[in-house]
């Protein structure tokens, strides 16, 4: 066996960093930037108004009350600006550009809000309610990192400073292959000894939340129908992403299948998910996972997830991980890391959380995964945790 560092480093590499491609702004929501965004215009681009109201020389305000003539009216918009002569306001508007000569804005509560003339009854000192040019980004400096994951704020910057396209790590197209001869899909009905196909289900919302696109194919366990169906599927995939038959019994499809293809299997200790699988076939990465649901997420939260996000560009992989007290005593095989679904809490005023498991180790457990908020980790050199040990959680 191997231990679960080493296995998680090999599925890193394996995957590598995904194509940085060039797409417009609207398809990049949720993308990792591949490359420094340095910013087309100055944000602001021109001195303008925060406020509604007036601008004025400050001088002019100084001693109030005073009422100025009002000489023009400059809207948002306005690309003219004619400049403003000393004893004199501008009407002006919250984001318009400052006339020339003014030098700070009276805010239309602090007027009688004229039209032709105005009173002005509290002044206004230089530069009050102003937005400098550059203020909040200069012209030909970098507006966003690379590596920036993009959301609302980062891609309404990016359309601010004048871009069309961003460059991004390209997502992933992953084939997501469930395996199993008993398995059926809904609704199909049931004969005896078959059950409902799920972790395909499972595999492909977790792969997509990550913001990957996923093709879901099945096959029974048979090698020549395996090959057949799922390899002409490979052209359209960055990586293929196997459950169930890579076990040391009979009828282990995808092992059998994929032995000498370029494709190693082996055992990882942990448990659940010991029997794991990696490699190419055609030139393209595979991951084989075991086949029991619980297994499966497992498997993708300890080794895939953090190889996924990586791929895609993110630097924050892992998922946050805090020390609490077990709420009741747990048992763990030597020398494997065991991970048990737990739900973890935290009362206000406690300095550590706690934890408690949900359902037993079995891996077919899956209703008790629903019912977790994160995984309790035991290390190998542990076989027994009492009630009230620090242990390792991972918060999902």
């Amino acid at each position: 066996m191997i231990s679960v560092d080493e296995y998680r480093a090999t599925i890193t590499s394996l995957l590598g960093r995904a194509p940085a491609v060039s797409l417009p702004l609207a398809d990049c929501a949720g993308l990792v930037l591949a490359e420094d965004l340095l910013a087309g215009v100055s944000l602001p681009p021109f001195d303008n108004s925060a406020m509604d109201g007036y601008a004025v020389r400050a001088v002019d305000v100084a001693e109030v009350p005073v009422e100025l003539p009002v000489a023009e009216d400059i809207p948002a918009g306005r690309t003219e600006v004619p400049p403003l002569l000393p004893g004199t306001a501008h009407r002006i508007m919250t984001g318009a550009p400052m006339p020339p000569g003014a030098d700070a804005v009276v805010m239309v509560e602090h007027t009688d809000g004229g039209t032709e003339k105005v009173l002005i009854k509290q002044g206004a000192a230089p530069g009050a309610h102003l937005r400098r040019t550059g203020e909040d980004v200069a012209q030909g400096t970098v507006a966003l990192p690379a590596g920036t994951v993009l959301g609302p704020a980062q891609l309404g910057l990016a359309a601010a400073v004048g871009t069309e396209r961003l460059t991004v790590y390209r997502p992933l197209r992953v084939l997501v292959v469930s395996t199993g001869s008993e398995l059926v899909v809904a609704p199909q009905p049931l004969k005896h000894g078959q059950i409902y196909e799920s972790n395909s289900v499972t595999l492909a919302a977790a792969i997509r939340a990550l913001g990957c696109e996923v093709e879901v194919a099945f096959s029974v366990d048979d090698v020549a129908t395996f090959r057949r169906e799922i390899e002409p599927k490979l052209a359209d995939a960055d990586l293929m992403v196997t459950s169930g038959g890579v076990s040391a019994g009979a009828y282990e499809v995808v092992k059998d299948a994929l032995s000498g293809q370029g494709t190693t299997f082996t055992k990882v200790a942990m448990q659940p998910g010991g029997p794991q699988g990696n490699g190419r076939w055609n030139g393209v990465p595979v991951v084989t996972l075991p086949g029991n649901p619980v297994s499966v997420l497992v498997s993708f939260e300890v080794f895939l997830r953090p190889a996924l996000l990586t791929a895609l560009g993110h630097t924050d992989v892992d998922r946050r991980r805090v020390r609490a007290r077990l709420t009741e005593g747990l048992k763990s095989p030597q020398g494997r890391r065991q991970f048990r679904r737990g739900f973890y809490w935290h009362k206000e005023g406690q300095v550590t959380g706690e934890v408690g498991p949900r359902g037993g180790p079995g891996s077919h457990l899956l209703a008790a995964f629903t019912q977790a908020n994160c995984l309790i980790v035991l290390p190998e050199d542990t076989t027994e945790a009492p009630e009230g040990t620090k242990v390792d959680v991972l918060l999902l």
